[in-house]
């Protein structure tokens, strides 16, 4: 029996990010393309002899009580397994807070993970995602990883053909915040002006194209708007080389795309004032390998 587990939480970048319109539910109606990078936090779960969920978090200033998602998603699938032991949680940030990376979203679909690896249990996947779709709206992606197509909420996943391997250089302005609410607000009222139809047809294209080549995101607009070091950032990274650029989901990050890892870490020198990050996309093999386990097997 294990007593203790170790797995990495990748982060992702959307490399499209379509908001349709509002959902009756209040919620917004999305198309996105999610893609798993390297760069990560590390979370090991330990079984204890007490019947508490504990969580220690080093790298960040985040609350450690209930209110986490890494202890909600260890109580969760805690819950479904029947487990009466306890568990202290050891998480180690590096991805950067609330910049549009997936971080607390990937933390809690990695708790979920090292459960199931921890007491070797199984779970039906139709379980799972439902579990993970409670936690958050991104967590069902980080099941999977690799590269994947997301609808509704952005909680509805398929898995799309892995695209060859890129360099990613974020970059995490530090001075640069993005409320994800505020950010969501702005795009909405995009919306109510919008009077052509979503170009569908192009985002259907890139979904399947295997060379991962175009990026865009609806959020860029109104952010950039408010935020125009944000702007300069991508044109930074454009001017550096990279073959295309966008904001990181809502934001404050910005990621380019590069075909040379040279060329990127040469450009992440333009960037002294911010947090950067050189790492590379991850396959939905190499995303498993990592993690120990792999998505509905």
């Amino acid at each position: 029996m294990k007593q203790s587990v170790r797995v990495p939480a990748f982060a992702k970048i959307n490399l499209c990010l379509h908001v349709i319109g509002r959902r009756p539910d209040g919620y917004h109606e999305l198309r996105t393309i999610f893609q798993a990078i390297s760069l990560h936090d590390t979370l090991e779960l330990r079984r204890t002899k007490s019947s508490q969920v504990t969580l220690e978090i080093e790298g960040a200033e985040l609350s450690a009580g209930r209110d986490n998602l890494v202890h909600r998603a260890i109580e969760a699938i805690g819950g479904k397994l029947d487990f009466r032991g306890g568990i202290h949680a050891r998480l180690v940030k590096r991805i950067p807070i609330a910049r549009g990376l997936g971080g607390g979203s990937s933390d809690a679909a990695a708790a979920m993970i090292a459960m199931l690896r921890l007491t070797g249990a199984k779970l039906p996947l139709s379980e799972l995602m439902e579990v993970a779709s409670g936690l958050g709206a991104d967590v069902p992606f980080f099941l999977f990883g690799g590269r994947a197509l997301a609808v509704n909420r952005g909680d509805e996943i398929y898995p799309l053909p892995d695209a060859p391997r890129r360099t990613i250089l974020v970059v995490s302005p530090k001075e640069t915040g993005v409320s994800t609410k505020e950010a969501y607000q702005w795009v909405s009222e995009e919306l109510t002006k919008r009077t052509e139809p979503p170009k569908i047809w192009g985002f259907c294209a890139l979904c399947w194209s295997r060379q991962g080549a175009g990026v865009s995101n609806d959020f860029e607009g109104p952010v950039f708007r408010r935020h125009p070091r944000l702007g300069e950032i991508r044109a930074g990274l454009l001017q550096g080389g990279a073959a295309d650029a966008a904001l990181a989901g809502s934001g404050s990050a910005v990621f380019g795309v590069f075909r040379n890892p040279a060329r990127a870490r040469r450009t992440a020198r333009k960037f002294p004032e911010d947090s950067v990050f050189a790492v590379q996309t991850l396959s939905r093999k190499e995303y498993a390998r990592a993690l120990g386990w792999r998505a509905g097997g």
